[in-house]
């Protein structure tokens, strides 16, 4: 295995993800240790519209051996939280005239994670078939989405099925400080029960 394949080229890294999501060991959650089925997909902020072309890539990939999966992007979901709320207008209106925190503390209470974001997510779950999840959208959604958060509130609701995160930033691991995900490479959030998807074995 090519430890080095987090800093390979795209192309590599997109073949490194489809052999390991289409794997049996991945799909029936062997090898976790009685930890939460989730798994970090970290990337260069700069690389984001290539990532997002090769999410896409690899979902067709992954459809082509018979892999269902469902893509949950954070930010259409907040869209369609405040739409379903019938305040998605009154926010775009806010946003030139209003203070930036003001803005911000509207969005953290529409989008609570335990009251509304993640039921919907649960509900999204619960009408789809399929072997694994696909959660995108985190860096357009901070910073009233934090990675950390949604995982720790996600534990009980997403542990059926694999879970993958694809994130703008880095996932880091030390003895010191324990595990965090680095959003675009300078803001943490302390995580620990997730796995490096560029560690995984296909």
């Amino acid at each position: 295995m090519n430890p080095d394949i987090e800093k390979s080229p795209i192309p590599e890294r997109f073949q490194h993800l489809l052999a390991v999501i289409s794997g049996q060991r991945f799909l029936k959650m062997q090898g976790l240790g009685n930890e939460v089925p989730f798994f970090i997909c970290p990337y260069k902020p700069e690389e984001a519209v290539e990532m997002e072309r090769t999410e896409r890539q690899l979902v067709k990939g992954l459809e082509n051996k018979g892999i269902r999966v469902l893509e949950i992007n954070l930010y259409d979901l907040s869209v369609e939280l405040l739409r379903d709320r019938g305040i998605w207008e009154q926010v775009l209106e806010m946003e030139a005239s209003v203070a930036k925190d003001e803005i911000l503390e509207l969005l953290e209470n529409v989008l609570d994670m335990k009251q509304h974001f993640v039921p919907a997510i649960a509900s999204k779950i619960d009408s789809a078939d399929f072997d694994v999840m696909f959660l995108s959208g985190v860096g357009a959604t901070f910073p009233y989405i934090r990675s950390h958060n949604l995982l720790e509130n996600l534990q009980s609701t997403a542990k059926e099925k694999p879970t993958v995160l694809f994130f703008p930033g880095t996932y880091t691991h030390s003895l010191e400080s324990g595990a965090s995900l680095n959003l675009f490479g300078r803001l943490t959030g302390k995580y620990y029960r997730a796995f490096n998807i560029f560690d995984c074995e296909a």
